[in-house]
């Protein structure tokens, strides 16, 4: 009976969800539900241990650290610099402002962690410039969506810091293992932009690029300025992390600092950019920690009523196998994304999932990087595509739903290619940890 009504709060969440209740406060609302069912006013006494949990993380400290940093380099216009210096370089090429647009979505994404952060600040920069070059529109979207997406593999990926503290693993070794899977991503999305440029030349028009005429020593001497100090600081952050330097949060701390010694230095620093910067902090901020709360006490609950339990016998009567086993954990993962945004299904089928991954001998970094790959298929995969309504918000009415739909299915296609090559061969995200961090 236990079991039974454990297995219902998925049913129930879904169904509170589809009647327009926010995720924090689905999970929070069906979890104090079932646990005064189950548990009687004890379950408040457990909802306080969650809540002290998050506030007390000296792991979690490190998101607001993050997005802060990331702000700071959106709101002092370093990140536009950054986007016009790149597609300097890039515009030559075959749908040359499509490719500067990702080449800048993985550098931002590393200086913001957050997806919804790199979508809409590259979109509301490349936008308007694509539009006006001619750029087909449905080229526009799927650039944007997936660009926008590699928030959630490229590190910082505050998605990562999350994943890190519920299973219980080293975030450098995630950062590491990250890394190559998330440039191949990145790079099979430049050559396909180039290639169907190349074969459909109308849909990314050259003849309105203005020759430049500037020296090359110039051009050089004036990128340098504008990229490596934010690449610089990215790589302090990234690095004091991955070779155990520093601790997450104190990683977090130099890229806060960083980023507005950098706002300042550009004399881009003020007290309505500082302002804006720590407003869209606390915001971000409340809505990952409310969720991952909210995920905590729900998880409490369920794991207190045997469900972990429960689900371990229905796969087990399923006898599916290792590889049915996890391509159905995959699967799962897929569907949960078009109704749950990326924390909520991290905290919901991580701790359910994790340990029947490695009761299966699979390698839990291995696991988390294939994990991650597929809720960032799930983000831009219709009709409920995350990444497109983070870019419905910040695109012209020209652009149509339909736009949207068409421009992201090559994208997609080029996320299950990198998937089955992460699990054809876990190499591509194992190696680097185990030379870099001796990790096996």
């Amino acid at each position: 009976m236990t079991f039974d009504l454990a297995l219902l709060m998925f049913p129930v969440l879904l169904s509170v969800i589809f009647i327009g209740v926010p995720v924090a406060f689905a999970l929070m609302s069906v979890a104090l539900v079932f646990g005064i069912v189950q548990f009687g006013g004890a379950v408040v006494v457990m909802f306080a241990q969650r809540a002290e949990e998050v506030s007390s993380s000296h792991i979690l400290a490190a998101v607001p650290l993050f997005i802060f940093m990331g702000a700071m380099l959106q709101r002092s216009g370093i990140a536009e610099g950054m986007f016009e210096t790149i597609h300097r370089w890039t515009h030559h090429l075959p749908g040359g402002l499509a490719v500067g647009t990702i080449v800048i979505c993985v550098m931002f994404a590393a200086s913001s962690g957050v997806v919804g952060a790199t979508e809409t600040v590259v979109g509301m920069l490349a936008v308007p410039v694509m539009m006006r070059h001619g750029y087909d529109k449905g080229l526009i979207s799927g650039t944007i969506c997936a660009g926008g997406s590699l928030g959630s593999i490229i590190p910082p990926s505050v998605l990562v810091v999350i994943l890190a503290t519920i299973a219980d693993l080293g975030i450098g070794e995630l950062f590491t293992a990250m890394l190559f899977p998330g440039l191949i991503l990145a790079g099979l999305y430049i050559l396909y932009i180039m290639a169907y440029c190349t074969i459909r030349p109308s849909a990314a028009p050259r003849a309105a690029y203005i020759r430049d005429d500037t020296p090359l020593l110039l051009s050089l001497w004036r990128t340098a300025i504008i990229l490596l100090p934010p690449l610089g600081l990215i790589a302090v952050v990234l690095g004091s992390i991955i070779f155990a330097i520093a601790v997450p949060t104190e990683a977090a701390a130099v890229g806060a600092v960083g980023a507005l010694l950098l706002t300042i230095a550009y004399g881009r620093f003020s007290y309505a950019v500082l302002k804006e910067a720590m407003l869209t902090t606390l915001s971000i901020t409340a809505m990952v920690l409310t969720i991952v709360v909210g995920g905590l006490m729900f998880l409490g609950v369920f794991a207190g009523s045997g469900g972990l339990f429960a689900l371990q016998e229905l796969l087990a009567q399923a006898d599916l196998g290792r590889w049915g086993t996890l391509a159905l954990i995959l699967f799962i993962t897929f569907v949960a994304g078009f109704v749950l945004d990326l924390i909520s299904i991290m905290l919901i089928l991580v701790p359910l999932a994790m340990p029947i991954v490695v009761d299966l001998a699979f390698d839990p970094i291995w696991f988390s990087i294939t994990l991650l790959l597929m809720m960032q298929t799930s983000l831009l995969t219709p009709p409920m595509a995350g990444a497109i309504f983070y870019f419905r918000a910040i695109a012209p009415p020209e652009i149509t739903l339909r736009d949207m739909y068409r421009g992201v299915v090559p994208f997609i296609a080029l996320h299950f290619v990198v998937l089955a090559l992460i699990i054809a061969y876990p190499s591509l995200a194992l190696w680097l940890p185990s030379k870099l961090l001796g990790f096996d």
